[in-house]
């Protein structure tokens, strides 16, 4: 470029009247940039900063395109050959991607301010996610900034029908694009690519990279020159580009839900599109934002334009993958995914495939090294490569999920090709695992609950590390949902020992969270479960746990007759210890019933069989609830006496569980015998105690009376901020009664 941009830049600002400070401001160039640019310095601006000054100078439309002129060089083709066009047609219907379109030109300009480094955008994304379709948007989006040509190859590095395209049929293409001769190509393959690199030396051109298989297979169509760029698409993670190439790596996810719905407008329009929304709304969720998908129902409809799109949503929820395939194998899902999953190793493929198959939507690494039967380091590595080939998301919190549908073509392919023993094996793994670890957290949560013996854990065993009560409350809320999925999985298989047991596991953790629901559900396939043992202890707890379930969710009826029939089988069985614990139970059905001295008529018959079992931690809990029923009937010095009883045991023998119900009771008590200051200093170290234990149902209890005494005691900011929290946990818990009597109470207050 000649001194031809410099002279008109620095006349059309001077005549514009701005300083280059002016300018810099203005257009959001740099100062150092412009002044390099007006020296003659610097001669190669981009057209997008060329565009920027031309918009902040204000100038016409002439003198813009003059501008822009000037950046071009003069001959484009002359003594150095043809310039190249090799793009293929930029893509008809693309949507969305705005932010991975500014992260590609973030990094075209990084690398340019940087001094003129190459840059290797390596777009992963898997088979289906749209990576061409971005890559090539985007270059046909910048063409004016690549005026020595564009470069493109598809390298089939997941074709069906083909090996990856070797290196030197594709040096050998771009060398037949720069125009040189047959005659004058060398005859090695390095001395090739030493041509190649010269000729597209300096100039500014794009090189798109299409399908990549790994990164050696594009390392030799890097250019050596300062002044290129270079787009990658692969469906794996090309790690060794990033590392020894600073590549700029952009992973490729999914549409969003508006994004999917904006292409299947765009491609059968808004009009079809705005008639059947709920048809639409399926489509977009079953495709899950994958564009192949959401392309070929695209072009199902328009095919049948007068079709309603009920009908193919009906087809793709029943059919699956089936309802995705067609015989042109680039526009079928299945053959898409076949694709890389042919390029897995055997051990890939075995992985693969068993995650499919894991409960729950996602998967822990202790847990997917148990269901794949491999030590963590190998599993860990396992996983890793997946996920390099796309076929596997991990998230920031070290958790793994496959798509929907790579998720259905995996379990298709994991029930073809494996044994059916080697899926049944890696399910009772995890399973086994979700059980052991939920047993441990569970002992970590309560100490003094009544364990459950299971049986030992088989070699592929690898527990997750639990340290204290803080881990084994966070291990159940990450794992939570897939415990559940554990328990089904059980169930359907008919290991009943299992199911029930892992029912009992959740116990604690559904108190502390107060998931009474969940509770009912799993308590009701654990029953179900314990039904099929000759365990008479089983099915004692099972009922009892049940009814207690009952209890927690408001249904009277039917936890009296589940506990009744535990205490009956506890009863047949000279069974002290769950007499005790169902009279308790028995004791809170009659309490949330209203009949308070039914309640403690039980409670007073757990103390009584407790004392038998010389278990003081138990002790505590029944006269806790002694202390609870005789308030509720308004004998509060008796109430008192047990619930400071209570308080002492709990304290002397470590039970913070224990202590902080006595603490709550004793504050309820204060408070309705107008001893509103201890109320507070009763409810104060309750809260914090719920807080460290994770509470939430009673953690709302509690704030709700501590508001009570504190509005007593005058203190009203201090009430309003209790109350606050209380609403809000109960609009959590979904006790919309209380959350509404609070509000109204606030308003009063």
């Amino acid at each position: 470029m000649t001194g031809q941009f410099s002279a008109l830049l620095r006349q059309l600002r001077r005549r514009a009247g701005m300083t280059q400070d002016q300018l810099a401001e203005r257009s959001g160039v740099g100062v150092r940039t412009i002044r390099r640019f007006e020296s003659g310095e610097r001669n190669d601006p981009r057209m997008a900063t060329v565009r920027l000054l031309a918009e902040a100078l204000d100038v016409r439309p002439a003198e813009r395109d003059e501008l822009l002129a000037a950046v071009l060089p003069t001959e484009l083709a002359g003594a150095g050959g043809p310039v190249p066009r090799q793009l293929p047609a930029p893509p008809g219907a693309f949507v969305g991607r705005s932010r991975e379109l500014d992260a590609l030109s973030a990094a075209v300009d990084q690398a340019s301010a940087a001094g003129g480094t190459v840059v290797v955008s390596a777009i992963g994304g898997g088979g289906g996610v749209g990576k061409t379709w971005l890559a090539l948007h985007w270059a046909h989006q910048h063409l004016a900034e690549f005026p020595d040509g564009q470069l493109f190859a598809d390298l089939r590095g997941f074709s069906p029908d083909s090996e990856p395209t070797r290196i030197g049929a594709m040096v050998r293409g771009f060398l037949d694009a720069l125009g040189v001769e047959s005659g004058r190509v060398p005859v090695g393959l390095p001395a090739q690519t030493a041509l190649y690199r010269s000729l597209v030396a300096g100039k500014r051109m794009l090189i798109v990279l299409d399908n990549a298989a790994d990164a050696e297979q594009v390392v030799p169509l890097l250019p050596g020159g300062d002044a290129g760029t270079v787009l990658i698409t692969s469906r794996r993670t090309l790690t060794g580009l990033v590392a020894r190439h600073n590549a700029h790596h952009l992973p490729l996810d999914m549409l969003g839900a508006d994004e999917a719905h904006a292409l299947l407008a765009t491609q059968i329009g808004p009009d079809r599109v705005a008639a059947e929304p709920a048809a639409v709304a399926e489509l977009v969720k079953l495709c899950g934002g994958l564009p192949l998908a959401l392309g070929i129902i695209a072009g199902r409809a328009k095919i049948h334009p007068d079709g309603p799109l009920a009908e193919i949503a009906e087809e793709l929820r029943e059919a699956g993958l089936a309802a995705l395939a067609d015989e042109d194998p680039s526009a079928s899902l299945p053959a898409a995914l076949s694709w890389s999953y042919e390029r897995l190793t055997a051990d890939q493929q075995t992985a693969f495939g068993l995650l499919a198959l894991a409960p729950g939507a996602n998967i822990s690494l202790p847990a997917a090294a148990c269901l794949i039967g491999h030590p963590l380091p190998r599993a860990r590595k396992l996983l890793q490569e997946l996920e390099n080939a796309s076929l596997l998301n991990r998230y920031g919190d070290g958790r793994y999920a496959m798509h929907d549908l790579i998720r259905r073509y995996a379990a298709d392919t994991a029930h073809q090709r494996l044994p059916a023993e080697v899926p049944e094996r890696a399910l009772r793994r995890v399973v086994e695992f979700c059980l052991h670890t939920a047993h441990a957290a569970d002992r970590l949560l309560d100490p003094h609950r009544p364990p459950v013996r299971l049986d030992p854990p088989g070699p592929e065993f690898h527990p997750a590390p639990l340290p204290d009560y803080a881990a084994a409350l966070a291990w159940f809320d990450a794992e939570h949902s897939c415990l559940l999925a554990a328990q089904h999985t059980a169930a359907a298989r008919g290991w009943h020992q299992t199911v029930w047991q892992l029912a009992w596991t959740l116990g604690t953790y559904h108190d502390r969270r107060g998931r009474g629901d969940d509770r009912l559900a799993v308590w009701r396939a654990g029953l179900a479960a314990a039904e099929h043992l000759g365990d008479p202890a089983a099915r004692t707890r099972a009922h009892r746990a049940l009814g207690y379930a009952c209890t927690e969710v408001g249904r009277h009826e039917e936890a009296v007759e589940h506990l009744h029939e535990s205490l009956a089988l506890a009863a047949d069985h000279n069974d002290h210890t769950n007499q005790a614990h169902t009279h308790r139970m028995l004791a809170r059905a009659w309490g949330q019933r209203g009949d308070n001295e039914q309640a403690l008529g039980h409670a007073t018959q757990a103390l009584d069989l407790y004392r038998t079992l010389d278990n003081p931690v138990w002790e505590a809990e029944a006269l806790n609830e002694m202390g609870w029923h005789a308030a509720r009937l308004g004998e509060y010095d008796r109430a008192r006496e047990y619930c400071d009883s209570a308080l002492i045991l709990h304290r002397r023998h470590d039970n913070p569980d224990g202590e902080s119900y006595a603490l709550e009771n004793l504050g309820y008590i204060a408070h309705h015998t107008g001893r509103h200051d201890e109320a507070v200093q009763h409810y104060q170290p309750a809260l914090a105690l719920l807080r460290d234990l994770g509470y939430s149902y009673e953690l709302a209890n509690t704030l709700d009376g501590l508001g009570d005494s504190q509005v007593a005691l005058g203190r009203h900011d201090e009430a309003r901020a209790a109350w606050q929290e209380a609403r809000e946990l109960y609009r959590a818990q979904e006790r919309h009664d209380d959350a509404d009597r609070l509000q109204r109470q606030l308003e009063d207050l």
